[in-house]
């Protein structure tokens, strides 16, 4: 069977009220997953409303029971390990074991950027 999740970049516009309807439509629609960016703003601008990833995320543990959610490839220099480590562990035992969690090293190269 297949399974089709949402990626949702969460410093381009979106505030707790879309952050909230887009949780609930992932959950009635049967998407399998809701995940998101961990970046705070766009690097050149324009810059919009944007949500914490750690405070969305456990926002969804608590207020939906089937998707499946996590962040898409946080950059692991953002946030000290051990911290993301624990904050990633509560939340997904709040969520009953449904985050996804993944980590990556970006390296930006202002030659290509």
């Amino acid at each position: 069977m297949l399974e089709v999740a949402i990626m949702n970049e969460g410093q381009d516009g979106i505030s707790w009220r879309r952050w909230r309807r887009l949780a609930r439509a992932a959950e009635d629609l049967g998407f399998s997953g809701l995940y998101r960016s961990d970046y705070f703003t766009n690097p050149t601008g324009p810059y919009f409303d944007a949500l914490e990833l750690w405070a969305s995320l456990t926002w969804l543990a608590d207020n939906t029971s089937r998707i499946e959610f996590g962040p898409l490839v946080p950059p692991v220099s953002f946030r000290h390990p051990v911290i993301t480590a624990w904050t990633a562990a509560a939340i997904d035992d709040l969520s009953g074991g449904r985050l996804r969690p993944t980590a990556a090293v970006r390296i930006i190269d202002p030659v290509r950027s």
